[in-house]
């Protein structure tokens, strides 16, 4: 049981500090004020491409978020059955 929980808290570790540098990476909703007077002058193709960079990073960060949930229920568990203490 000691390996199956150095395993699951490793995914967990790996997956939280992808999950802060896929967030990180994400654009901000909001351009601010400027783009809501026309200050936004990116092209319509640039815009297609961003957003469907940003629909895969946004389906990444759910998926992690998912993985992050499991392994940190499936470590509590592992602890409990085998009576260790985190």
């Amino acid at each position: 049981m000691g390996i199956l929980m150095w395993v699951v808290a490793g995914i967990l570790v790996l997956s939280s500090i992808l999950m802060c540098v896929v967030v990180l990476i994400q654009q901000t909703k909001s351009s601010g004020l400027g783009a809501a007077y026309g200050g936004d002058t990116v092209s319509f193709s640039q815009r297609g491409k961003a957003a469907s960079r940003e629909a895969k990073l946004q389906k990444i960060t759910v998926v992690l978020a998912i993985v992050i949930a499991v392994m940190a229920i499936a470590l509590l568990l592992i602890a409990k059955f085998a009576k260790v203490s985190l």
